[in-house]
């Protein structure tokens, strides 16, 4: 499986990372742009009307108030909008009936509603809007009519502008807790993967250097010739599982870096299995195998059978305490079926270990199964179907 990658491309065929201002850039920038646009232009016209002081000072002040009032909307969106509301209201009406907009309310709306203040916002605008329409008729001139409608409609358009941003911000979220899921879900599949194929490798040559270094042990005395063979045996099965161990980590180091780098040892076939099958025998136990393929379906089912059978033939050496086991390989229709079959204990209720879970999984890889169940020689029926064209 490729490594993800972190370096902006899109992993997994998802969407590149984007440029994400800081923290303190999202919060400065809509106190800077509404101070820029009230502040100068309250003084301006103040200036230009010559209002008396007191009217000026204040009229700048509400200025200035709406904006700092802004950087308290990241941990208090809710109360910070109902402040600018307040003050925008206090500003719409001191005189006189001319001023810059009050950009610190369009603001403080979309911050609002944005993290999830909704409610907040509708009842402190409206609540304002409706204060700012009355007071207006009885304090001063009657506003026209469009006025009013567009500044409702600018306020509404506040109110849609902050939803956008809060469906984007969800969306982003949770695109970026799938992208970890599937991380996740990636990694734990690669540890599963690592844990089968060391599981099988390991697991099948200690139980097989464990039983010939019992006969080797037994008839050092007795038959020297026959524990010298027993010797031969553990050597032999030691080195080849140091190179498939030595495979399987050269394939993980080389995932994700260059596929010409891989190591180009050849994966166990069907082929490999005399040899497997004839590798398990010791005194008291003898194990056959029946093959009745007419050709070979492709490698990766070879591959999952052989694994299936070395596995299987574990199992039996290791707790069945059998003295004969007999592996067929055969084409039933559209499947590949793979038997092992042994005299031993039997299936007795036990629950499944690592092996058994391992061969499940290399079944439903390439869509086959793997039934466990008694067999009619008295022990244990391993039967795996993997469909013959998977993989290919």
């Amino acid at each position: 499986m490729p490594a993800p990658t972190w370096d902006g491309a899109a992993p997994w065929g998802g969407r590149p990372e984007r440029f994400r201002p800081s923290p303190t850039a999202v919060l400065l920038a809509p106190v800077v742009v509404s101070a820029i646009v009230q502040v100068p232009a309250a003084i301006a016209i103040a200036v230009w009307m010559r209002l008396p002081l007191s009217v000026e000072v204040l009229s700048v002040g509400l200025a200035l108030a709406g904006p700092l009032a802004l950087l308290a909307a990241r941990r208090a969106p809710g109360p910070t909008v109902a402040a600018v509301t307040a003050l925008a209201l206090a500003d719409l009406l001191l005189p006189p009936d001319v001023g810059p907009p009050y950009v610190a309310l369009a603001f403080a709306i979309i911050l609002a509603v944005a993290r999830g203040a909704l409610g907040w916002a509708v009842v402190s605008v409206v609540t304002g809007w409706v204060a700012a329409i009355v007071l207006a008729a009885s304090l001063g001139p009657t506003w026209h009519p469009l006025r009013i409608a567009a500044t409702t409609a600018l306020l509404a358009a506040c109110f849609g502008i902050g939803t956008f941003v809060r469906v984007r911000r969800e969306r982003a979220r949770a695109y970026r807790a799938d992208l970890a899921q599937r991380r996740r879900t990636a990694e734990e599949q690669e540890r599963m993967r690592i844990a089968r194929e060391l599981h099988d490798v390991i697991g099948h040559a200690l139980s097989q250097i464990n039983v010939q270094a019992s006969v080797g042990l037994h008839l050092m005395d007795r038959d020297p010739d026959q524990a010298r063979s027993a010797l031969e045996h553990v050597k032999t099965t030691s080195k080849t599982a140091l190179e498939e161990v030595r495979t399987v980590l050269g394939v993980i180091r080389s995932e994700g870096v260059d596929d010409a780098a891989a190591p180009l040892a050849p994966q166990a076939e069907l082929a490999d299995l005399p040899v497997l099958v004839a590798g398990v025998a010791a005194p008291g136990f003898e194990a056959e195998l029946v093959d009745r393929l007419d050709s070979a379906p492709p490698r990766a089912v070879q591959f999952a059978a052989y694994r299936i059978a070395q596995e299987a033939l574990t199992n039996v050496v290791r707790h069945a305490g059998a003295s004969r086991a007999v592996v067929v390989v055969e084409r039933l229709g559209d499947d590949l079926l793979l038997t092992v079959d042994d005299d031993g204990r039997g299936v007795q209720g036990e629950i499944e270990g690592g092996g058994i879970l391992g061969m499940r999984e290399r079944a439903a890889l390439l869509g086959g199964t793997v039934a466990v169940e008694r067999s009619p020689r008295g022990g244990t029926r391993v039967t795996a179907r993997l469909p013959w064209g998977a993989g290919a």
